[in-house]
């Protein structure tokens, strides 16, 4: 195997690990997006989506190279969305694209067979085709009314359920999701849960990030019968081992 197939492997083996994953507002300042996505890192979440509209190309590439070293430094994997272009110029771990963006084999054929491809899908019929198309992972949601996607409706934990039935892939649960909420689309198959408002509306990134930690440990704790397939966080780190190597 040569050194990119290496690396994709290394990236789909992390993937499977996931269990927290914030995606980026649009509000928050860009001269302080990279420590704040660190933080969060640093805390627990084990993925980072960079989101970001309208954003001139260059300070775009600018701020994912930025948000990628912090969320590198603690060994969590980093993804953008929707522009595969961006994901090959700053080396991210992935892009993740929506029904409305690119398809699956566009966006592999421009980001290449070793960086993650996830796909957002919001019926079973979209999770079936998108894990056909060979995504490495899927968005399900959204599962309470967000306002991050205004005129979406909710799907509810049922689909969770439904694509778990049907799907072998990755399944992250996204859409409202808050400490309060979080367990139950994991108890119904979910792998991980996304946030966007839990993380980013809050003072402190990295606070927030350890409470949501705490909270999905214990979820998938209770889910496997207090024995989930990987290791806990260690209170007060975050991270089962600290930072993991890219």
């Amino acid at each position: 195997m040569d050194a990119a197939g290496a690396a994709g492997g290394r990236r789909r083996e992390r993937l499977a690990r996931v269990r927290l994953y914030l995606v980026t507002d649009g509000a928050t300042p860009a001269d302080l997006l990279p420590g704040r996505v660190g933080a969060a890192a640093a805390a627990g979440v084990d993925a980072v989506q960079l989101r970001r509209k309208d954003v001139p190309w260059q300070e775009l590439v600018d701020l994912a190279r930025a948000c990628r070293e912090a969320v590198h430094r603690q060994g969590a994997l980093f993804l953008v969305n929707d522009h595969p272009e961006l994901a090959v110029a700053v080396d991210a771990d992935g892009l993740h694209v929506g029904q409305e963006d690119h398809t699956v084999a566009a966006a592999r054929a421009a980001i290449g067979p070793d960086r993650l491809v996830g796909v957002s899908t919001h019926d079973l019929g979209q999770a079936i085709a998108a894990a056909g198309a060979g995504a490495d992972y899927l968005g399900v949601g959204p599962i309470h009314a967000t306002p991050t996607k205004p005129g979406r409706p909710a799907c509810g934990v049922g689909l969770v359920a439904s694509v778990r039935s049907r799907v072998g892939l990755p399944l992250v649960a996204i859409g409202g999701l808050d400490a309060a909420s979080l367990a139950d689309p994991l108890a119904a198959g979910a792998d991980a849960v996304a946030v966007v408002r839990a993380v980013c509306g809050a003072d402190d990134w990295g606070g927030a990030a350890l409470r949501l930690r705490l909270a999905v440990d214990r979820a998938v704790a209770a889910r496997a019968g207090g024995a989930d397939r990987t290791p806990s966080s260690r209170p007060g780190s975050g991270r089962p081992d600290g930072p993991r190597g890219r």
